[in-house]
């Protein structure tokens, strides 16, 4: 399929993270069209396995006014840092963790209707504490941190415990592996 074309786009709001847009787009027939388009700068977000276990963590989404359950994440914040080393950063910020071994599972479009937004997921093991570098936000100091059985955690999945896209993705991905 091909014939659709981005003709321009113009913003209409613009935050700490988001900037929303609208687009106009020619489609295959010569007709135009908008579209409203969230850029996003993207994040990572890291599974760390533990032998049989993995280790979550439950934070407070403003967004839904609710405590969720999910793998360490973050903003691709920092400008040209590679995904691997943000992945690093977010496991010591998030749950006071260094990885021995880190590596990529996944990349996801997270919303692609709307959102250009995209997660690149990984898996971290050999794992070693390590002091934890916790920013003042008030999610990351109000977050509980989980040691789960991954068995337990895919549970959890089915049981409506866990929501979270990237978590989802995550934890089915490396339970179809076998760890």
């Amino acid at each position: 399929m091909t014939g659709f074309r981005s003709l321009a786009e113009r913003t209409v709001f613009e935050g700490y993270v988001i900037r929303v847009a609208v687009g106009t787009f020619e489609g295959p027939d010569g007709r135009r069209f908008e579209r409203d388009v969230i850029h996003h700068p993207g994040a990572v977000a890291v599974l760390p396995v533990d032998g049989d276990d993995v280790i979550l963590v439950r934070q407070y989404r403003s967004a839904l006014d609710g405590h969720l359950v999910e793998i360490p994440a973050g903003l691709r914040d920092i400008a040209d840092e590679p995904q691997i080393e943000t992945a690093r950063r977010e496991l010591i910020e998030e749950v006071g963790l260094e990885a021995g071994r880190i590596e990529p599972l996944a990349s996801v479009h997270n919303a692609i209707g709307y959102c250009d937004e995209v997660i690149d997921i990984f898996v971290a093991s050999e794992l070693r504490p390590v002091e934890r570098q916790i920013t003042e936000s008030p999610e990351e100091l109000d977050m509980e941190i989980l040691r789960i059985p991954i068995d337990d955690a895919v549970s959890m999945i089915w049981a409506g415990e866990i929501t979270d896209a990237k978590t989802v993705i995550a934890l089915l991905a490396i339970g179809s592996r076998g760890n």
